[in-house]
């Protein structure tokens, strides 16, 4: 089974780096995925299948404009395999989020009760039961015959493999006192036992063997013949449903009770936990237990068990906000730390990076892990809590570095008995490496970053790549590598030059044609993309500039409230703490103070300003267009205040703007609506007294037609 190949820090990740790294992991992920679901035959591991999806995701969060409309961290699964008859779900087969350390629960658990509105003190019971490491079956039944067996395929649509599930003995063909319509979700796999007897076999006959019970399992359940299916020692849990004429329960543990009763078989580990202690206290017993189980497991899945509030958490658009998979670790190692490098990013943060002696962690050769930051070198927290026991690392120091899931390697631990005597301190360096500026850290960040901005060449380059990406001004022919090549010549050192350039460069013995990898045709097609994109619309102009924190939905705030680019520029300019203009920018649901002290200074006096003030002078701002709908509440400004009772916040204002309202934090002379609960307070005393319009939670249901 192949390991994936290790990946460069995220942190120190270059746009060019990433442009030529998305099409590869695409590819690599689309290649495991049809080699895992389609064909049964998986050449790289789970951890390394997990890590690869994990590091593209980062990738796009990062760098949005490089998401492919396509990309499998939007999929599960992969599409059908030939020779079966397709099956459309019903109800779509999803996967689960990834949780990988006891954090990621405790978050898990924090952000279901942030959407719900519960406080810590109140319940929220979770199931938490083994996730069996096999193949995904949706199972149909009507009147209590089973009519139809799929397998999950891309999610959407999967193989109708009806036949060889009869032949699968945990699988009932008739049901007594069940729904009328009723849709078993589960996992087929094969024991631990009945998957080296079936290995011996092949083998005898010379027959192809199975490299594990899942891809054994697998194989067995998509074979045409289904006599070779009913060969083979197959087990089926159920776990899960679909499609329901009626409920099985009002709760995850009941509805597996009831599965239960019907004469499914359900995993024996399953467990009702009141809080996140007792689910990591099961996922503990159960890794425990994992050797002698007799099947593979892979984690712990963690489900709310109310459903009436699953069905309020609902979906994202690949996953529950009510499940997590909670994965085993993969495995540790240690090495030797050579060196401690800082590398530069766009917003000028200094990111230390371990350059490692090579070693194989999980599958993959090491030679790099991230160090965070000055502070975790230091042995404490971005809070300033003691980690590692307060244990530092120093060049030269022997490390234990762990993937567990993540792409980038992390330092967990350092053997302090194998440290030189003369190993020193590592002294985290307050002048940036790249231009010689001051470093400094701000109250509260925990990273120190470069103030030589535009004159630091690792953030200009930086920023400029970030300002011809297709989220931003997305010019034709001038990538990454065409950037770099610009600046490192002094072609364009900022992108007011990048509309100069045809005046600068397009003529004369030194002219764009001239240069090498550059011709007549390919000069000019480049000023004509530039030429178009003197045009730009105000949300992606706000983007590009590449002020710190304010990424596309940011952008897409600031251009849907000031709607065009000299108000927004004028309000900028004068917004200062305890002005107007401020409190208005303060007023933008999701703009908080540290994204309104960030865009504001951008536009204080200095050299970003200035180039800033050179760049619009080349250009033609589009407004921005308030979103069309046919909704009583389009284009509205609402604000949310007091108690709402019928759904949380976080409901009513994503509900809010799916209608096209704009939701704000404060009431302003420029709010249509004022949804006032109880415990409404100053809010609704400052709406009265501005005339604006002031309703309850009961109207505002009406009034957008929800039930």
């Amino acid at each position: 089974m192949m390991s994936a190949a290790p990946f460069s820090d995220l942190d120190s990740l270059t746009r060019a780096e990433a442009e030529a790294e998305v099409p590869e992991l695409v590819a690599r992920i689309e290649a495991a995925n049809h080699a895992y679901h389609t064909l049964d035959a998986p050449k790289i591991s789970d951890a390394d299948y997990d890590a690869l999806k994990r590091r593209l995701a980062a990738i796009e969060a990062r760098f949005p404009d490089l998401a492919r409309a396509d990309s499998p961290t939007m999929r599960v699964g992969a599409a059908v395999a030939e020779g079966f008859g397709k099956v459309a779900h019903e109800i779509r087969m999803l996967s689960l989020e990834n949780a990988f350390l006891d954090a990621d629960v405790a978050d898990f658990d924090g952000r279901m009760r942030s959407y719900l509105g519960l406080g810590p003190e109140s319940a929220l019971p979770c199931t938490a039961e083994p996730k069996i490491d096999g193949l995904s079956l949706s199972l149909r039944y009507e009147d209590g015959l089973l009519v139809q067996a799929a397998t999950r395929g891309d999610g959407e649509v999967g193989e109708n493999v009806t036949e060889n599930a009869r032949t699968i003995a945990d699988i009932p063909q008739r049901l007594t006192g069940a729904p009328a319509v009723l849709e078993v979700r589960g996992e087929v796999y094969m024991s631990h036992a009945d998957f080296a007897a079936l290995n011996a076999r092949q083998a005898e006959r010379g027959d192809k063997t199975f490299a594990n019970p899942r891809n054994a399992a697998a194989g067995s359940v998509r074979q045409l013949d289904a006599r070779i299916t009913a060969s083979r020692p197959l087990k089926f849990f159920a776990y899960s449903w679909g499609v329901l004429s009626e409920p099985l329960s009002d709760t995850q543990l009941g509805a597996i009770e009831r599965l239960k009763a019907l004469g499914f078989q359900t995993n024996p580990l399953t467990r009702l936990c009141a809080d996140t202690a007792e689910m990591l206290a099961h996922y503990r017993a159960i890794e425990a237990q994992r050797a002698t189980l007799g099947y593979d497991i892979d984690g712990v899945v963690y489900k709310v068990n109310d459903l009436a509030l699953q069905a309020r958490l609902g979906f994202r658009s690949t996953t529950p906000r009510w499940a997590i998979a909670h994965k085993f670790p993969a495995e540790l190692a240690w090495t030797r730390l050579e060196k401690i490098e800082i590398q530069v990013g766009r917003t000028g943060a200094l990111s230390p990076v371990a350059r490692l002696a090579p070693v194989t962690v999980g599958g993959v050769v090491v030679s790099n892990a991230t160090l965070h930051n000055e502070d975790y070198i230091a042995g404490l927290s971005s809070k300033g809590e003691v980690i590692r026991d307060g244990k530092d690392i120093r060049e030269g120091d022997w490390v234990q570095v762990y993937r567990a899931g993540d792409v980038i390697p992390k330092v967990a631990d350092v053997d302090l008995s194998r440290r030189d005597p003369a190993a020193q301190p590592f002294v985290f360096p307050h002048l940036c490496p790249e231009c010689g500026s001051e470093a400094l850290r701000e109250e509260g960040d925990a990273v120190r970053r470069c103030t030589g901005g535009l004159i630091c060449p690792a953030q200009a380059v930086e920023k400029l790549k970030h300002f011809v990406s297709r989220a931003a001004f997305d010019i034709e022919g001038l990538g990454a590598k065409q950037v770099e090549a610009f600046y490192k010549d002094g072609w364009i050192r900022e992108p007011a030059e990048i509309f100069t350039l045809q005046a600068r460069f397009g003529a004369g013995l030194q002219q764009l044609k001239n240069r090498e990898g550059w011709g007549e045709k390919s000069a000019q097609n480049l000023f004509q993309a530039i030429e178009e994109k003197r045009k730009i619309p105000l949300a992606r102009l706000i983007f590009a500039l590449g002020i710190r924190h304010v990424g596309e939905s940011s952008a897409a705030l600031f251009a849907t409230h000031y709607l065009t680019w000299e108000r927004f520029e004028a309000a900028m300019r004068a917004a200062v703490p305890g002005s107007a203009e401020w409190q208005e920018l303060l007023s933008i649901d999701g703009v908080g103070e540290t994204l309104a002290a960030s865009v504001t200074a951008a536009f204080h006096p200095g050299a970003e300003r200035d180039a800033i003030d050179r760049l619009v002078t080349h250009l033609t701002v589009e407004p921005a267009v308030p979103r069309a709908s046919d909704s009583p509440v389009a284009g509205l400004t609402v604000v949310f205040t007091g108690t709402l009772e019928r759904m949380t916040r976080a409901e009513a204002k994503a509900r809010a703007e799916a209608l096209g309202a704009k939701v704000a934090g404060s009431v302003s002379a420029k709010t249509d609506i004022l949804v006032a609960g109880p415990g409404a307070g100053s809010k609704a005393k400052k709406a009265a007294d501005l005339g604006v319009r002031v309703i309850d939670e009961e109207a505002w249901i009406r009034l957008i037609g929800a039930t």
